[in-house]
């Protein structure tokens, strides 16, 4: 590894729910660091097909979901996930 790039972890899709959903479990004090730069993440996008199928199918309000797929793709956008 180099010297300058700090240390990498993978999210597999329960992992990104648990670090997106929650504040204090190990996987969102992951996601903190990753904003810090102290750490690096990465994911698969099947990753990502698991929470937004998550979300979609649960976060709903008189049977419509409460997030656009323009919002949970601006989501997607700002998290600091390097998707492989």
């Amino acid at each position: 590894m180099m010297s300058w790039r700090p240390p990498g972890y993978r999210f597999t899709a329960r992992e990104l729910v648990k670090a997106l959903c929650s504040d204090e479990t190990d996987e969102s004090k992951l996601l903190m660091a990753a904003i810090y730069g102290k750490v690096e993440l990465f994911a698969d996008s099947t990753a990502w097909n698991g929470f937004l199928w998550l979300v979609m199918s649960t976060a709903k309000i008189e049977g419509k979901p409460i997030y656009t797929g323009i919002e949970l793709g601006a989501l997607k956008e700002c998290l600091p996930i390097v998707w492989v």
